[in-house]
């Protein structure tokens, strides 16, 4: 019997899928338990999504895993999450090597505690030569905060005569973003029914299809990544042209 991932066209794959891992919260609430109880239990969904995004073939998978305005959430729940970071790094290893997938991270990675930098610096260096998923993590992140600061570094280069204003359009924009080795994603996921971005990737967004489930991160397997691939496909993507025009 067919299953859904038989269902996936490969040749339709995206190149890029990120995801809003929203819900963990509100899965331990519903729980009855402390809410990091329900980022422990969402390390199940980012395996799970990720190694099935390391079988289909899928080239980038980014994880929004913390964002700037989560420094801003209790200090105990922040605490517990930055252990979490540290613990899960490290087990995980095994696994990113067993499906050759590479660590990489974007954001203010600076403001991560030292031992959080660290064990994520010799994961990004351990998993560097594997050749197939490339795994990003956006960690203490927004899409603001990448704008500015890629407006803040082209300031500099005019300033110093290395940029001539006029020379300034989305490809040089693009390229000073923290993102500027990675395709633009193609498919954005995000789980527990909310319907907004986030602050997430802000620029490179402004053509990617979105997938909204109701489904809450922790409870968020493979089969639920193939709908909203499958959902990806059913979709006619025409960056501002007619349908006819696209099947032309």
């Amino acid at each position: 019997m067919a299953g859904l991932k038989d269902k996936i066209s490969p040749e339709r794959l995206p190149s890029h899928i990120a995801v809003i891992m929203d819900g963990n919260g509100r899965w331990a609430k519903s729980k009855g338990a402390a809410r990091i109880f329900g980022h422990q239990n969402a390390i199940t969904a980012v395996r799970d999504v990720t190694e099935a995004c390391a079988e289909l073939g899928i080239g980038y998978l980014t994880l929004y895993a913390f964002s700037t305005e989560n420094w801003g959430r209790p200090k105990q729940e922040v605490s517990g999450l930055m252990h979490l970071l540290v613990s899960t790094i490290k087990k995980e290893i095994t696994t990113l090597q067993e499906n050759n997938v590479s660590l990489l991270a974007i954001g203010q990675l600076d403001s991560l505690p030292n031992r959080c930098q660290k064990e994520l610096n010799e994961a990004i260096d351990l998993t560097r030569n594997n050749t197939g998923l490339k795994l990003v993590l956006a960690l203490s992140y927004s899409g603001r905060w990448e704008i500015e600061e890629a407006v803040k570094r082209i300031a500099e280069e005019v300033k110093d005569g290395k940029l001539d204003p006029e020379e300034i359009d989305q490809q040089v924009i693009s390229s000073h973003l923290s993102t500027n080795k990675f395709p633009d994603p193609e498919l954005l996921i995000r789980t527990s029914g909310e319907m907004r971005i986030s602050n997430f990737l802000l620029w490179q967004m402004a053509y990617t299809e979105i997938y909204f489930t109701n489904k809450l991160w922790p409870d968020f397997r493979k089969d639920d990544l193939y709908e909203a691939i499958i959902a990806y496909q059913q979709r006619e993507r025409r960056f501002g042209r007619i349908s006819e025009q696209v099947k032309s």
